[in-house]
């Protein structure tokens, strides 16, 4: 497909933000396979809502224009364009959008009417705040249903909550029968060197060369330098291919890797010239997952996903909504026919769920309490405090005075800890006649007072002076 000079800035924007994202995922080990397509339509849809910062953000990671009306005219025609390629049956490419929005909440027309012209997004109405489970379920099998089958439960359980209010999600088909099949019956198993001292067995396709004076041959672009080797291998009519990059070592994928620019593969795709090949390429299918929104965090746009901090307002008019979940999963098949692979991408958003304070509890009028038997239940005591002791003394502690003897000696003592109170004697307690003690020593630890043991009654109390 020739792109439109007015679309080129876009193409080249996606390819960048393609292998950016590629080079953040491809830190993992093992396998990686993932649609930047899908990644990119779904977050376009949610960037039409973004404001401020977080617009500004999203388009720098994503490569998105700041005119954000004028970005949406264009990928909206973009997607129009590759849709054509289905009129031609020479391969499939389905790409369909759709939105799920919680009933009843204000979404702005101007946001869900951008979805709906420029992303053809058909829009569904749900309650997640009392049927989340179900809408879970009826987005996993839209996405099923626009993949073939291939993409299954994208979306987990507790994804999506009572708290989501909007659900963006996109997927995409693509089947491709290669332009010269391999023979099945040339397809043996052969070693596939991990690394320079490992290797596994793998069926490995094989496609001679043609032979000098064969009418049907077929040549592909193909390039080679010192450090690795690219072809090309075409879909049916030529509409889409498959461009395979191979280093010269088993273990030269990693030095490659740190050469993908999208000025690197402007570069080979320049070198390309039409060569006879022998082609050799496993038959392999590929599975991935992700959740994107530390990855896309890391890459430059943080303020999306951090609650309170996101400015979708273009979506609700308000700032209280922010990307909970970049939820993608894709499948590849590659086998002796051609390609088949699918894709999808979901976006959670939900509000901001600003914390309650904690309750208060403040008993400072009337109140009824009880006092129960918790294992029966059973009331033992029932009351209402109407009028609270009014004195604002703190009661004494529990049996703070020490008495001693020595022969005819009595020794009190208390500690010093005790401030504000005053040790009071009375020789008898039908009278109100308390009198500070006198001779009251202290060691800095104890205070203590010593007096000969009286011939009658004598009475010690501590008291707040």
């Amino acid at each position: 497909m020739a792109v439109t000079a007015q679309l080129q800035p876009l193409v080249a924007s996606n390819t960048a933000f393609a292998l950016n994202l590629y080079g953040q995922l491809a830190t993992n080990q093992g396998n990686l396979f993932f649609s930047p397509y899908s990644i990119s339509t779904c977050l376009a849809m949610t960037y039409a809502g973004a404001s401020g910062d977080t617009e500004a953000q999203m388009a720098q990671v994503l490569g998105f224009g700041t005119n954000q009306e004028q970005f949406a005219s264009l990928f909206g025609e973009l997607q129009s364009e590759l849709d054509a390629i289905q009129q031609t049956n020479a391969i499939e490419l389905d790409i369909a959008n759709a939105l799920w929005t919680q009933v009843g909440y204000p979404f702005l027309s101007a946001f869900l009417e951008t979805a709906t012209n420029q992303y053809q997004a058909n829009i569904n109405q749900v309650d997640f705040t009392t049927e989340a489970a179900a809408a879970t379920q009826e987005i996993n099998n839209w996405v099923a249903q626009e993949t073939r089958n291939k993409i299954q439960d994208i979306v987990q359980p507790g994804d999506i909550n009572v708290n989501t209010r909007l659900v963006l999600a996109n997927a995409i088909y693509f089947l491709g029968v290669w332009t010269e099949a391999f023979a099945v019956s040339n397809t043996t198993i052969q070693p596939f060197y991990l690394s320079s001292n490992s290797q596994v067995a793998a069926p490995l396709m094989h496609l001679p060369a043609p032979i000098a004076d064969d009418t049907n041959d077929m040549a592909f672009n193909f390039m080679r330098t010192s450090n690795f080797q690219a072809i090309e291998l075409p879909y049916a009519s030529n509409q889409a291919s498959m461009v395979i990059l191979l280093p010269s070592q088993p273990d030269g994928w990693r030095q490659l890797e740190q050469q993908l620019s999208p000025a690197f593969l402007s570069s080979v795709l320049a070198q390309m010239s039409t060569q006879y090949v022998e082609i050799f390429l496993p038959r392999f299918t590929l599975e991935s997952s992700f959740d994107l929104p530390a990855t896309l965090a890391a890459m430059g746009m943080p303020d999306a996903f951090v609650p309170g901090v996101a400015d979708f307002s273009g979506i609700d008019g308000e700032y209280d909504l922010y990307i909970s979940h970049v939820l993608h999963k894709a499948w590849a098949q590659v086998n002796e026919t051609g390609t088949e692979a699918a894709a999808a991408t979901v976006v959670t958003i939900q509000p901001t769920l600003v914390p309650e304070p904690p309750p208060v509890f403040r008993a400072d009028h009337p109140f009824i309490f009880f006092i129960r038997d918790t294992q029966s239940g059973s009331i033992l005591f029932l009351g209402r405090l109407a009028f609270p002791s009014q004195s604002a003394a703190a009661p004494a502690p529990t049996s703070p005075l020490t008495l001693t003897h020595s022969g005819n000696s009595l020794n009190i003592s208390w500690p010093c800890s005790l401030t504000g109170w005053t040790l009071r004697q009375n020789p008898d307690l039908t009278t109100t006649n308390w009198t500070p003690a006198s001779g009251i020593s202290s060691d800095g630890t104890n205070n203590s007072l010593s007096i000969p043991a009286p011939s009658g009654t004598l009475f010690f109390r501590l008291s707040q002076q």
